[in-house]
């Protein structure tokens, strides 16, 4: 199981990366360099690059509505060829607060949108003259449209690999079943083992059942905060501020994609609470109802007997990589804790 980690620069950017290149000795395999509405991600997947000599350097994630599929391709081309076959391109349809709200685009269609993506980048890499008539991206634009002087061009470098992995970060039924069929990784939000089957089992089957039988497996990310050792159970109360903002918060009351997960989890009766406090304000409230088992399903903290069951039930359930992030107040102790746990996965 490869161990990857979401890149957090609250504490400052450079900073943070140096954390990422000491993370990289003690076992890291990914970092995910988030976009959402703050600076973009591929200038920070750059400087990853420059500091960083193995950990694959994946966007997590580019929304798709944001830039055309021709310049998310020459993207992720570029920051291959700078990491030297390092980058995965994370592709996801953030929400429609962020791509209508900040980016002033329509928020429509994003599964089908993000098919058509995949095809045009994939093209792109094979250096392949770029024509594509889809329902919503027409590479060149027909006659009729624009200035009729577009004509299909093809990348003028080379790039060092034709097929660039793709991740996507998908949540219902009809998206996640189009990453099983096309994508290379799943990046999947509020995944627990022991719900996974009832929330996502058909679509991943009815996407799997169509997939190109000589792409290799999809790789699925999920694990939880890490904290290993006796007694440090009370860090599971630390994730609590961030899933009710998620169950609670996010999105609107009528279409929050997060709730929904969380309520198809088996708790459905708190994913109404925990939203009805939430927007009423009373966010500590929200937070304390977000139930105990779930926190302790969704980490990797506690005794390493504990962590190494959970480690068992991930792979179980269909995980094959690890989306972690690391308790401890200093680099050193999240180093430590990185180290931990890679020794874990070794020993599986």
């Amino acid at each position: 199981m490869r161990i990857s980690t979401l890149l957090s620069y609250a504490g400052g950017f450079k900073e943070a990366v140096a954390e990422v290149a000491e993370l990289e000795k003690a076992g890291l395999d990914v970092v995910w360099v988030p976009e959402a509405y703050s600076f973009d991600a591929p200038s920070a997947m750059g400087y990853v690059a420059a500091k960083t000599e193995r950990v694959t350097i994946a966007s997590g994630i580019l929304p798709i509505y944001s830039r055309t599929p021709s310049l998310l391709a020459m993207t992720a081309a570029g920051v291959d060829y700078l990491s030297d076959s390092r980058c995965m391109l994370g592709l996801g349809a953030s929400g429609p607060q962020v791509i209508e709200g900040f980016h002033g685009v329509p928020y429509t269609t994003p599964v089908a949108r993000i098919r058509e993506i995949i095809e045009i980048c994939r093209m792109v890499w094979r250096r392949e003259r770029v024509q594509h008539m889809g329902t919503h991206y027409q590479i060149p634009l027909p006659q009729g449209q624009g200035t009729g002087l577009g004509k299909p061009l093809k990348l003028i470098n080379h790039p060092v690999r034709e097929d660039i992995p793709i991740a996507v970060a998908s949540l219902g039924p009809a998206s996640v079943a189009m990453t099983a069929e096309l994508a290379d990784a799943w990046l999947p939000a509020f995944y627990t083992a022991e719900a996974a089957s009832d929330v996502w089992g058909d679509a991943l089957a009815s996407g799997a059942a169509k997939r190109d039988p000589q792409r290799a497996p999809l790789e699925v990310f999920a694990g939880g905060m890490v904290a290993i050792g006796d007694g440090l159970e009370g860090l599971r109360n630390l994730a609590r501020p961030q899933a009710a903002l998620y169950i609670g918060g996010m999105g609107a009351r009528s279409k929050n994609f997060y709730n929904d997960i969380f309520a198809g989890s088996g708790y459905a009766a708190e994913a109404k609470q925990i939203q009805d406090l939430y927007l009423a304000g009373d966010k500590t409230a929200a937070e304390a109802a977000i139930p105990d088992e779930y926190l302790a399903r969704n980490s990797l903290i506690g005794a390493e007997g504990f962590v190494t069951e959970r480690l068992h039930a991930l792979k179980e359930s269909g995980v094959t990589s690890l989306n972690i992030s690391l308790a401890g107040k200093t680099t050193a102790e999240r180093v430590a804790q990185c180290d931990r746990l890679k020794n874990l996965v070794e020993a599986m």
